[in-house]
């Protein structure tokens, strides 16, 4: 079993050492696995992100997800977080959260019920440090909204790519590709191609 360890940096490189240093020191004390490394500098409230993608894409049943906290893995909506959580179990990862010590205390118990007991609180746990996240970066942007209006800027949003949902869609339907292959071949992440196919 390996270990993927999921950093999504500041723009400090020094935030980004200090976060893996933290947890290749976790991963050791626990012995999960070789450590294959996947870091990015890119907005936690995007679902559809490089680095995610390339670790969800390579993983293993029974593989790790190591992560700091919930918030660097996690700022998305309800929705996305979700429809992460579904493709995370998918693929048949173990969560572990630095920050959150009954996540790997359940991999060091052998009684049932006691993991039982500690999945259903760690799931509980992390839908919960998943919402306070989400509604942290909600306030912030809603104060930063509020600075902009003060200021007289309107902005105008970005609308979906119709031909891409199209030709997605289009794919799909077919039914001789996979969701990865869609993207690939559209030009577009993975996770626009589950929302499209949502829809369908």
């Amino acid at each position: 079993m390996n270990t993927r360890i999921y950093l999504r940096a500041s723009t400090k490189d020094q935030d980004a050492q200090r976060a893996l240093q933290i947890l290749q020191d976790l991963n050791q004390d626990l012995n999960l696995g070789e450590i294959t490394v996947y870091m990015e500098n890119y907005s936690g409230t995007k679902l559809d992100r490089p680095e995610l993608n390339k670790l969800l894409s390579e993983a293993n049943k029974g593989d790790t997800l190591l992560v700091e906290s919930v918030d660097r893995l996690s700022r998305l909506t309800q929705r996305d977080f979700q429809e992460l959580k579904r493709r995370i179990q998918e693929k048949g990862l173990r969560l572990v959260v630095a920050d959150l010590p009954t996540t790997y205390q359940m991999i060091k118990t052998s009684d049932s019920i006691t993991h039982s007991v500690l999945e259903l609180i760690n799931n509980m746990l992390i839908d919960l440090l998943a919402t306070m996240a989400r509604l942290d970066n909600e306030k912030r942007i809603e104060r930063i909204k509020q600075g902009l209006a003060r200021s007289g800027y309107k902005p105008t949003g970005k609308k979906a790519n119709e031909a891409k949902h199209k030709r997605i869609k289009e794919l799909l339907v077919a039914g001789n590709m996979t969701k990865d292959e869609i993207a690939k071949a559209v030009g577009c992440g993975v996770a626009t191609v589950y929302r499209v196919a949502k829809v369908i």
